[in-house]
């Protein structure tokens, strides 16, 4: 049976289905020496190479890994980069992050070979909860973070309403059901903050807890369950595109 190009790479634990639509867009997936296009339909029979490497032959068994992503790592999955998330899960895995975090920011990164259920994670028409805990260079009032809250408007656009709760003079948490580029420096940006610290502790109901920074554990099966459960509902419609944070 024919198979969608982006969908077959995610199958075969290559990468998402968003980073599969990167790759074709730059022209680096061929088929049968052909080079691939979205949208393109394939069979088990061909021949799929990314970047001169070629998927698994057959479905992989799903992995599912928590990593603590230390400032400072990239979230990409070209191994030949230096410090990327990569480096960090054994290579034997062949998993890929799901969604990003920027280089500066650290905290909670999925790690899987499931692209079902990492597009359910990283679409932005899901609006899944995504919480941060966040330092900035000064005292915040409460003003502020009322209007963090409340949206602050990026490229001509206001941000989602987000949960927002102060954790001390400088430090506060914040909730998101969006994902713009390096949304949430940019959001205090503009009220004249720079953000020195950045870190995801929850995705969903999954936790980040007392996890070593760089260090990494797989999902125990009831967050695994609990992951599929909660991302089964319908998406809502959203235009924006995902970013990092």
């Amino acid at each position: 049976m024919a198979t969608r190009i982006n969908k077959y790479l995610g199958e075969h634990g290559y990468c998402s289905r968003r980073e599969a639509d990167r790759l074709l867009r730059a022209g680096s997936v061929f088929v049968n020496g052909k080079r691939a296009n979205l949208g393109d339909q394939v069979e088990e029979t061909d021949r799929v190479e990314v970047l001169g490497r070629r998927p698994r032959a057959t479905a992989p068994e799903k992995i599912y890994l928590l990593l603590n992503k230390p400032p400072g790592y990239i979230t990409t999955t070209d191994r030949n980069s230096d410090n990327t998330v990569m480096d960090l899960v054994p290579r034997a895995n062949r998993v890929f992050p799901v969604g990003r975090l920027d280089v500066a920011s650290c905290g909670l990164l999925l790690m899987t070979n499931d692209g079902d259920l990492a597009l359910k994670l990283t679409h932005p028409r899901y609006e899944h909860d995504k919480e941060y805990e966040v330092t900035v260079d000064k005292p915040i009032g409460d003003a502020h973070l009322r209007v963090l809250a409340e949206g602050v408007m990026l490229d001509e656009k206001k941000t989602l309403p987000a949960k927002v709760k102060r954790l001390g003079s400088r430090e506060f948490s914040i909730t998101l059901r969006e994902g713009r580029n390096r949304q949430i420096r940019r959001m205090c940006d503009e009220l004249g903050y720079a953000v020195t610290r950045l870190q995801r502790v929850r995705v969903m109901s999954l936790l980040l807890g007392n996890l070593q920074e760089g260090k990494h554990r797989a999902l125990t099966t009831q967050e695994i369950a609990a992951l599929k459960k909660e991302t089964s509902a319908p998406p809502r419609p959203a235009p924006e595109v995902g970013g990092t944070a």
